[in-house]
């Protein structure tokens, strides 16, 4: 074999590895919204509540089944849409935020249906406590994105933990239930 055949067998290789390569997003803040619900003196009602500013990456390698997803969000843009509220639950009795000033999701595994990502295994670290939680995938879509010119991916995901055990225990003894529905809206651009 030539050089010059070994140069066009390893521009082959290498180009073949990089079209299978993982990809990496970042996400996109204005479009990513972390989103839950939790119940308001046990039953009375269910308030709703969002974080306004989050960052991280996903990684994505499609055909090995693989990727990653480390998210950060900060505990102090909560909110309830209702400023009591908000100044509550920012306070030492739920989050703490001034102690606690971020949450975390990073992932241990993802499970793949087909060509798509539809379960996210993982930490989430809150109020200073760190137990594993499952992100089911509803809804996953990726296009050439018109206005950022280059790739984005979206996702509709959903989780449900137990408040009480990451030590945001405030209501519970007067009849709140701890149960906290998560509901992620979020899209990320490749780079």
């Amino acid at each position: 074999m030539t050089i010059k055949h070994l140069i066009a067998a390893a521009f082959a290789v290498t180009a073949a590895t990089g079209a299978l390569a993982a990809d990496t997003y970042v996400i996109e803040p204005n479009h990513t919204y972390p989103s839950f619900e939790a119940d308001h003196m046990g039953g009375l009602s269910v308030w709703r509540g969002k974080f306004t500013k989050t960052s991280g990456s996903i990684v994505l390698d499609r055909a090995k089944k693989t990727g990653s997803v480390d998210i950060t969000i900060d505990a102090s843009t909560l909110d309830f849409g209702h400023a009591k509220m908000n100044e509550h639950a920012k306070g030492p009795d739920m989050f703490d935020v001034a102690k606690f000033p971020t949450a975390t999701f990073k992932s241990k595994s993802i499970t793949f249906k087909g060509d798509q990502p539809a379960k996210v295994n993982g930490e989430l670290t809150l109020h200073g406590v760190t137990k594993p939680v499952k992100l089911t995938i509803n809804q996953f879509k990726c296009i050439q994105h018109p206005m950022f010119k280059r790739e984005a991916c979206g996702a509709d995901a959903s989780a449900t933990f137990n408040r009480s055990d990451f030590g945001i225990d405030y209501g519970v003894q007067m009849g709140f239930n701890p149960t906290v529905k998560l509901a992620i809206q979020v899209e990320a651009l490749k780079q």
